[in-house]
């Protein structure tokens, strides 16, 4: 029988796996391309870009978020409730009380961001606050304040820039190769430029799904930690049930941001496992269900 104790263990260790793997692909990647092209230059674009990337997504990105998701910062006499429950399960998980921010959308959902605990803000919709009795707000909440803790931002941010220099350098092995960049005199064989070329046109493809895999690690560990914080799985899987079962489309979110919230914010769109950014409800509930309390 799982207990939220292996659960968490399990899926921390996949995600190390997961992230281990998307390096060396990468890697792969860079050194393809540069063998087929005779030129390192491909590999220092790749560093240059990916240093620029990362600096700016970790200074800038929860501005950016925030900014997309027109939230709106909220003190303590806006909603004394929220900031009670926030700042109680902040105190049991040893945690600095995030900025708490609230989005106008009655869709319910909420999702955390910013560099690092210190930094780090939770965002709720108005609809999550009127829908979720105590115990599911409380649920959400330290889903939530287990990504601060557990440093899934900063994953995140790493895994996106990952992405984004994937997609970059096949864009610029594709027009080196077709305007003649490179070194003509030691480029590679013909059978490194056909895997260079095959590359350029699918590695953006897997990087994208390894990217959503990840993701749907985070989701389960952030469930078996947030069920540790409260000791009440029920709550949390009951405020899965409630939102997922909820017809109302989140009108600020954009496939930039989905990964972000707590649960998938479009509904009603049937797409494989595969290309989704959040486990599936029912697997989320299963998994928080089927834990043995006695544990908690």
């Amino acid at each position: 029988m799982p207990t939220l104790y292996t659960q968490a263990d399990k899926n921390t260790r996949s995600t190390y796996i997961l992230m281990s793997v998307f390096l060396v692909f990468v890697i792969a990647i860079g050194w393809i391309f540069s063998e087929a092209m005779g030129s390192s230059f491909i590999l220092w674009f790749a560093v240059i870009i990916s240093i620029v990337m990362s600096v700016g997504s970790y200074w800038y990105s929860d501005k950016i978020v925030l900014k997309m998701s027109k939230a709106k910062l909220i003190k303590f006499e806006d909603n004394k409730e929220l900031y009670r429950l926030v700042e109680n399960l902040c105190i049991t998980a040893g945690l600095p009380l995030p900025k708490i921010y609230i989005i106008n959308d009655t869709a319910p959902n909420a999702f955390a961001t910013g560099r690092d605990p210190e930094h780090a803000v939770v965002a709720v919709t108005s609809g999550l606050l009127q829908k979720l009795n105590r115990s599911e707000l409380e649920g959400v909440i330290a889903h939530e304040l287990s990504h601060i803790g557990n440093r899934d931002i900063l994953l995140a941010t790493v895994v996106v820039v990952l992405v984004g220099v994937v997609a970059l350098l096949a864009d610029f092995f594709r027009y080196s190769l077709w305007f003649g960049g490179g070194d003509r005199d030691n480029r590679g064989g013909g059978w490194i430029v056909i895997v260079a070329i095959l590359l350029s046109i699918l590695a953006p493809f897997f990087a994208m799904l390894i990217q959503l895999a990840i993701s749907r690690k985070r989701e389960f560990l952030a469930d078996a930690d947030g069920a540790l914080l409260t000791r009440y799985p029920e709550g949390l899987a009951s405020a899965l049930q409630k939102i997922s079962a909820d017809s109302e489309k989140l009108e600020v979110a954009n496939r930039a941001t989905a990964h972000l919230y707590f649960s998938n914010p479009f509904k009603g769109k049937k797409v494989s496992k595969l290309f989704m950014t959040h486990p599936p409800a029912k697997e989320r509930i299963a998994m928080l269900r089927g834990m043995d309390k006695k544990d908690v």
